[in-house]
């Protein structure tokens, strides 16, 4: 672990986390017990018993994609991670624009997940105590126990989140533990996986859903430079997450539905959505486990407002260092070795969010959470096809050693699925807002107007600071410097060659 001498600035703790810890950062953004009692039902009530192979379908296209990703990592050692790649693979401007989406998607991703953490908080309280807390304090709470997460060293943060992955995921392990002790309702079926049941107009919808409760996985780059020897645990850490997540996710909806039997699940998910996992635990494990699975879900969300606030930091620190945002938002703890000035800046903005939403009487969770995640979802899948497209075109004009399966092939696939899902969420977005059809509208053109927004930044970046512009995500060549590498602009050749590392 390096440590800077008197006469240096801090820097991040260097060489600390390790694959788990990486592992457990990522998983637990995606949050997977809330997305499974809370998202999971709605896909089997529209897409019927074939839901799991949906998840399974979900996890196959990022893993494709994580081929072409983790490849890009070797050669593209910047912490800005997306923005970077997209960057060295599709020009600066695009860069620029994807920097931007990035801090908006993430910033979104995060945001509307405290009006989720005051509703569950407050559905919790109600089922064990019959307490009606309101959502806002507990918001606000919730912004400040996040602050201090992301003030302390990342291995604290690590820690912590290892703590209560292991609690969410294993309560789901004790859900499905009893479901197949039992037998389940009718004897275990493999039904869920029959082309005939797979294969429904529901599907796509299924797909759309499944998707969302990968977010997150992308984010191990954002740890590089903590990460101990990175060019191995960096793509080790992203497989595991995204593998992890497809096979859980398909496995517990799996055993939910062998709890109630393929010819009853879709009704009782259709007739108490928000209710299916706890009954389901409470018949095969009891209602002690009911109880703390309502405790977990609120923990699961904890981990996953975490997770994104140390992403978002690091996102922060790579941007302040570019130059494109102020320096102050790179300053690291001289104690932690966290970037502390950022934490505190986006625990400002996410509280001036959430106050704004309950100054206006918004709803928590109808329009807190879901009007300001859904924009952030679609951001970091735009995000996602972007680095797939920037990762052919970057191994297309730099010498290199690597396959074309993993220059090509992969990422040039990912690319087309991932379009196809990005169409699909657009489309159905009513399915995941429940809002009209005018702010159904407005939020899908979000991530579009972020973007000429982003060029429109860029083209002004390099007209008014052209030395800035012109080291945009260039290659680092010792810790805090970097040297600039040449990648496609919109004035240059995209012939150029570079070394890559």
């Amino acid at each position: 672990m390096s440590s800077p001498t008197p006469d240096e600035p801090p820097r991040l703790r260097t060489g600390t986390l390790t694959t788990a810890d990486i592992s457990f950062f990522v998983v637990s953004a995606a949050a997977p017990l809330t997305v499974m009692a809370g998202v999971a039902p709605i896909a089997l009530v529209l897409g019927g018993i074939g839901a799991p192979a949906g998840y399974l379908l979900a996890g196959i296209t990022l893993a494709i994609f994580a081929v072409g990703f983790t490849t890009m990592s070797r050669h593209v050692r910047s912490g800005g991670a997306f923005y970077a790649y997209i960057a060295q693979g599709l020009g600066t401007p695009l860069g620029i624009a994807a920097a931007l989406v990035a801090m908006v998607g993430y910033n979104g991703m995060e945001i509307g997940v405290y009006g989720l953490l005051g509703s569950a908080t407050n559905d919790t309280a109600h089922a064990l105590w019959g307490a009606d807390p309101p959502w806002l304090p507990i918001a606000l709470a919730g912004l400040l126990v996040i602050w201090y997460g992301g003030y302390r060293s990342i291995d604290f943060g690590a820690k912590v989140l290892g703590i209560l992955l292991v609690a969410e995921t294993g309560i789901l392990v004790l859900l499905a533990g009893g479901v197949l002790i039992e037998g389940g309702a009718n004897g275990l079926s493999l039904a869920s996986f029959a082309p005939g049941n797979v294969l429904v107009p529901g599907t796509a919808a299924v797909l759309a859903f499944a998707f969302s409760a990968f977010t997150g996985f992308e984010s191990t780059v954002i740890y590089r430079r903590e990460a101990r020897d990175p060019a191995r645990t960096i793509p080790r850490a992203t497989y595991i997450a995204v593998g992890f997540l497809g096979l859980f996710y398909a496995f517990v909806v799996w055993t939910v539905i062998q709890a109630f039997g393929d010819d009853r699940v879709v009704e009782a998910a259709a007739g108490d959505t928000g209710g299916l996992f706890f009954a389901a635990i409470t018949t095969y494990v009891g209602s002690w486990a009911a109880d703390l699975m309502h405790v977990f879900i609120v923990t699961s969300i904890i981990a996953s407002l975490l997770a994104f606030h140390n992403a978002i930091n690091r996102y922060c620190l790579a941007l302040a260092e570019e130059g494109v945002l102020p320096a102050a938002l790179g300053r690291i703890h001289p104690r932690h070795r966290s970037p502390y000035v950022a934490g505190l800046a986006q625990t400002a903005l996410g509280a001036a969010v959430v106050l704004g939403f309950a100054a206006a009487g918004a709803d928590p969770y109808t329009q807190l959470l879901l009007w300001v995640n859904t924009p952030g979802m679609l951001g970091l899948m735009a995000l996602m096809l972007l680095a797939a497209l920037a990762v052919v075109r970057y191994f297309r004009r730099v010498p290199h050693q690597e396959g074309a399966l993993r220059t090509l092939v992969a990422p040039g696939t990912a690319a087309v699925l991932l379009a196809v899902v990005i169409w699909l969420v657009a489309s159905k977005v009513e399915l995941f807002t429940g809002a009209s059809p005018t702010v159904n509208a407005v939020l899908v053109a979000v991530v579009p107007a972020v973007l000429v927004l982003g060029l429109v930044l860029a083209h002004r970046l390099r007209r008014t600071r052209p030395e800035t512009y012109a080291r945009f995500a260039a290659e680092p060549t010792t810790e805090g410097e970097a040297e600039p590498c040449p990648h496609p602009t919109s004035s240059s050749s995209t012939a150029a060659s570079a070394t890559p590392s």
